[in-house]
């Protein structure tokens, strides 16, 4: 193969080295603490979460909130750049809409994120949060 067709090829083995990209996290139960901030809101009245999830190479993006059935919401983007997974999501639900957006970095048996998150809440308008996360594997998912 000449020089020229290798320096061709190059850009589409790159492409499918970031499509099948993997962040470097063990599949496992993870647990996640979550701290929201919003602004004018005191950061003594806002209280740290902890939940857990079981998370895999595939399954990367956490959760910081418990399903709620009255909300309807979609992944409408991720991607995995390294061991960085980004995405977006919108919900909609009886009390209002959603945009958020999240970036959690990953280091084997830990990760450090942020998402921010915009809601429409009926009656109340327009609200800003920013939700700092931080997670650790702390053992194998049960069956």
């Amino acid at each position: 193969m000449t020089m020229k067709k290798y320096l061709l090829l190059l850009p589409m083995f790159s492409l499918a080295a970031v499509a099948y990209a993997e962040p470097n996290l063990q599949d496992g139960l993870w647990e996640i603490t979550s701290k929201m901030e919003m602004p004018g809101m005191p950061a003594a009245a806002m209280q740290s979460t902890k939940m857990t999830q079981c998370m895999t190479k595939t399954n990367a993006v956490p959760t910081t909130q418990p399903k709620d059935k009255n909300n309807d919401c979609k992944m409408t983007s991720t991607n995995v750049v390294g061991n960085t997974v980004t995405w977006a999501m919108q919900c909609h639900g009886q009390q209002g809409d959603s945009d958020s957006s999240g970036k959690v970095t990953y280091s084997g048996n830990s990760f450090s994120g942020v998402t921010k998150v915009s809601m429409n809440i009926k009656g109340q308008g327009r609200m800003e949060m920013t939700q700092n996360m931080s997670g650790k594997r702390i053992g194998d998912c049960k069956k």
